[in-house]
């Protein structure tokens, strides 16, 4: 997943994770899933990106 890369937020949450002790796919799915869960929110709401209101 490109976002777990570059996207800071998402990159955030990953590493947050696998310090938790979340094998690596696993985290990676949770990323995937969060970036869904935000970009239905868009899409409902109409926004655009903000980072502020999704932190990490």
């Amino acid at each position: 997943l490109t976002a777990a890369r570059y996207n800071p937020v998402i990159r955030a949450f990953y590493e947050r994770l696998k310090a938790a002790g979340k094998l690596p796919k696993v985290a990676l799915v949770a990323c995937m899933r969060k970036l869904l869960t935000m970009l239905n929110a868009m899409v409902r709401t109409g926004k655009p990106w903000d980072a502020s209101l999704h932190s990490a």
